[in-house]
């Protein structure tokens, strides 16, 4: 199978586009020290329908060790106390960036609207850590809002590659 990976850039703060809703019961918290449970069981449950395996398969001292780098932060989203989804920045000091490395929702809480609050949340923090630009990839395989989403956000697309997936 094909797939077409897109790169997204979003350079200036005036372009971004936020689409914040109402969700009165969700927490979203910056998860340092997170338990590896946790982020497995987050990774697995966000990416199962969109074959994320990159990190599928991490062992629980390849995932501590992601989760100790100084450039990883983990954001945990928590609607009504359940799991909910995350997001993870990755600060690129060689460029002043922050990549939205990870981002994603649980199965039962997308098509709320949570996914335009959450990458609005993870936009604005990305920028107020002092990004001078925020970037994301997304792929063909992922969820079908994931890149208008990004784009109606004020993403640009800046590079394409196209793989093989088995």
């Amino acid at each position: 199978m094909r797939v077409l990976r897109t790169y997204l850039e979003l350079n200036d703060p005036a372009g971004f586009r936020p689409a914040f809703g109402d969700f009165p019961d969700l927490v979203v918290t910056l998860e340092q020290g997170a338990p590896v449970e946790l982020y497995r069981s987050l990774y697995r449950g966000v990416g199962e329908n969109w074959q994320w395996v990159d990190r599928r398969d991490w062992t629980d001292d390849e995932i501590r060790a992601h989760l100790s780098r100084p450039e990883i932060s983990l954001f945990v989203a928590r609607q009504a106390g359940r799991l909910a989804g995350f997001y993870e920045l990755r600060r690129v000091p060689e460029d002043s960036s922050i990549e939205l490395a990870y981002f994603g929702l649980l199965p039962n809480e997308t098509g709320k609207g949570l996914g335009k609050h959450l990458l609005s949340m993870a936009v604005r923090e990305a920028f107020s850590l002092g990004a001078r630009r925020v970037w994301v990839h997304t792929c063909s395989l992922d969820h079908p809002a994931s890149l208008p989403n990004y784009v109606a956000r004020g993403f640009v697309p800046f590079r394409w590659e196209e793989y093989a997936f088995p």
